[in-house]
C-alpha cells in the first residue's frame, strides 16, 4: 500500500505487569510521549493488578469464567484510566468515532475496551485469553497493520503471548515485543515505513 490511510497502524498493549515493577510504569509512558507524535497508534492497556485480583476472586468465590472474563475488561478499562492520567495528551476512547475524534484532534488514544467487547463478545471467556489476544483482536477490527506488546520481561519459561493470540492475530498483521529493559527498540518497533528488517529487530528475543 503506497498511500496508507488507515486510521491506525499499530496497536500498543501496555502490559499492566509493568505495574508490579518498580519505575517501568514512567519509562514506557515517557518513551511513549517521546515517540508517538506523527504516529497512528492505539494504546490499549493490559489486565495488571486488576485482572490479577479477578483472579483470586475467581479462585476463591467461584464466580465462574464468564463473570471473570467481563471483570478482568472491566480491569483493562481501570488501567486505560490511569495511562490516560500518566500520557500527555492522551484521550480514553470506548469505540471507533471516539478514536476518529481524537485522532483528528492530534490526540492519543487509550482504549478502554470493555463497552466495545461487550457489545461484540468476539473471543472465548477462558483464561488463556489475556489482553495480548484482546489487541490481536482489536488489530483486525481496526485494520491495523501491527500489534505491539510492552511487557515488563520476555516471559516465564520462554512463554511470551498467550496460547490464543497468533490464532487471533489476522493473517499479515506483525507483532513484536518491547520490554522494559529495551525501550529504545520501541522506536523502531513504532516505525510506519513497513520495514521488516525493522519489524525483526525489535521482534521478542
Amino acid at each position: 500500500m503506497t498511500h496508507d490511510t488507515r486510521l491506525v497502524h499499530t496497536i500498543v498493549k501496555v502490559g499492566g505487569g509493568l505495574l508490579g515493577r518498580a519505575g517501568a510504569l514512567d519509562l514506557v509512558t515517557e518513551a511513549l510521549t517521546a515517540f508517538s507524535p506523527g504516529r497512528r497508534l492505539l494504546v490499549l492497556p493490559g489486565g495488571g493488578p486488576f485482572a490479577d485480583a479477578v483472579r483470586t476472586m475467581f479462585r476463591r468465590v467461584r464466580i465462574g469464567e464468564d463473570a471473570a472474563h467481563w471483570m478482568a475488561v472491566l480491569g483493562m478499562d481501570q488501567y486505560a484510566h490511569a495511562l490516560v492520567a500518566r500520557l500527555p495528551g492522551a484521550v480514553l476512547v470506548e469505540q471507533h468515532a471516539e478514536i476518529v475524534a481524537a485522532r483528528r484532534a492530534g490526540g492519543l488514544p487509550v482504549l478502554a475496551p470493555y463497552r466495545w467487547l461487550r457489545a461484540t463478545d468476539p473471543l472465548p471467556h477462558t483464561w488463556d485469553v489475556t489482553s495480548d489476544s484482546i489487541a490481536a483482536w482489536f488489530a483486525g477490527a481496526l485494520d491495523a497493520r501491527r500489534v505491539v506488546l510492552i511487557k515488563p520481561t520476555v516471559g516465564e519459561s520462554g512463554k511470551l503471548v498467550d496460547s490464543f493470540f497468533l490464532r487471533t492475530l489476522p493473517p499479515g498483521v506483525e507483532h513484536l515485543i518491547v520490554t522494559a529493559d529495551d525501550l529504545g527498540q520501541l522506536a523502531v518497533a513504532l516505525d510506519e515505513g513497513g520495514s521488516g528488517d525493522a519489524g525483526r529487530r525489535a521482534r521478542e528475543g
